[in-house]
């Protein structure tokens, strides 16, 4: 499954909604792994903030379950989801990343990480938690109140990624991993991975409220400034 909206694959409603058709419909059929890639210098580039900032407190309320229906399907995906990150992961795009079984990132200048508290967003509850259960302990708050995003070999370290590859044998290299988890009777698989999931889902449950927190924050003044003020600041670089 490439990555192919826009400039840099961000992420709105209608790329969250295409992408739950897509994976259960991959899910039902005789496939027997995902590999999820992108296009060009772009695995994605997180959220859209145009569109939340153009589309507002009504745009917000579409947008945000949209996109965790789309974290929880990658995440509880049965069948082996391997990360063939070919370029940024930024935001949304490394929690994409981190959804998945295995991933491989490309050498060069790419970049991978959560700069939402750069942005001025507080994380929905299932993205912090994805990202909580894949960073080694001890460099979690470090990734997500500075907000910086890493290179290559510093997201092995810290446990963002599981494996370098040359860009020319990125899709190769995660086809390996690919047929490697395959190899794996397919209700193993699946039984095995809800029991790596459970305790993910369980700690969203038990910190449900915060979401509507999460949500007023996100329509706030004072975020959508700094929102907006990111956005300016960046844009130059999109």
């Amino acid at each position: 499954m490439r990555l192919a909206h826009g400039k840099v694959s961000a992420l709105d409603v209608d790329l969250c909604h295409a992408l739950v058709r897509e994976l259960e419909g991959i899910a039902a059929s005789d496939a027997r792994v995902l590999i999820i890639t992108g296009t060009g210098s772009a695995f994605s580039a997180g959220v859209d903030l145009f569109r939340v900032l153009d589309g507002g407190a009504a745009y917000l309320t579409q947008f945000l379950p949209a996109m965790e229906s789309f974290f929880r399907a990658l995440l509880t995906f049965p069948k082996p989801a391997v990360a063939a990150i070919n370029g940024h992961a930024i935001a949304g795009g490394c929690i994409i990343a981190a959804a998945c079984d295995y991933r491989v990132m490309a050498e060069g200048t790419a970049r991978i990480g959560v700069p939402e508290l750069a942005v001025g967003v507080p994380f929905p509850t299932l993205p912090f938690e994805i990202v909580r259960a894949r960073v080694i302990p001890g460099h979690l708050r470090d990734l997500v109140f500075t907000g910086r995003t890493v290179p290559p070999g510093e997201a092995l370290a810290v446990g963002l990624i599981d494996e370098i590859a040359p860009a020319d044998v990125l899709l190769s290299r995660a086809r390996h991993a690919a047929e490697r988890l395959a190899d794996i009777p397919p209700i193993t698989f699946a039984l095995t991975k809800r029991t790596f999931t459970a305790p993910i889902l369980e700690r969203v449950v038990n910190a449900a409220s915060l979401n509507a927190d999460v949500l007023a924050a996100w329509e706030s003044p004072a975020v959508q400034a700094r929102m907006r003020a990111y956005v300016e600041k960046t844009v130059g670089r999109k």
